[in-house]
């Protein structure tokens, strides 16, 4: 298994996939993978030229990536693209100092850290109806 949650095993050994194949893969219904592609510039599939959209590995696991910020992380979209550019831009071979790189370590625990509170918010607003209710 891989650090990004998904095995290249279970990505058949081609470079294109049509966006049923993408919606199968990731487990994700194509209007979804429609509405992402207006909300990540990072993710652009290519068109055929019959106007198909074609998928390339690398935006299979931009697909991953967003599933996990979003579903898994709590993040929102706007969040999620921010950290998605933000990912870009320390990726792009910039001459970081160690300080960045441990940054960049801590960021896993950081998302923990934000769902445990995201959890904690809906737990205290059902509190909150519970006791308003009295």
């Amino acid at each position: 298994m891989e650090g990004n949650g998904h095995t290249e095993a279970a990505i058949p050994d081609k470079n294109l996939f049509r966006i049923g194949e993408v919606s199968r893969l990731t487990s994700t219904k194509q209007f979804v993978l429609r509405y992402w592609e207006t909300e990540f510039p990072m993710l652009q599939p290519v068109k055929s030229p019959k106007g198909h959209r074609l998928y390339r590995r690398q935006d299979i696991d931009t697909v991953f990536l967003i599933k996990r910020l979003l579903y898994d992380e709590g993040f929102t979209i706007a969040g999620a693209r921010r950290h998605l550019r933000e990912q870009g831009n320390g990726q792009n071979g910039s001459n970081e100092g160690p300080a960045a790189n441990e940054a960049r370590a801590a960021q896993p625990s950081l998302a923990l850290n934000r769902k445990t509170l995201l959890d904690l918010r809906d737990s205290l607003r059902s509190l909150l109806t519970v006791l308003e209710s009295e």
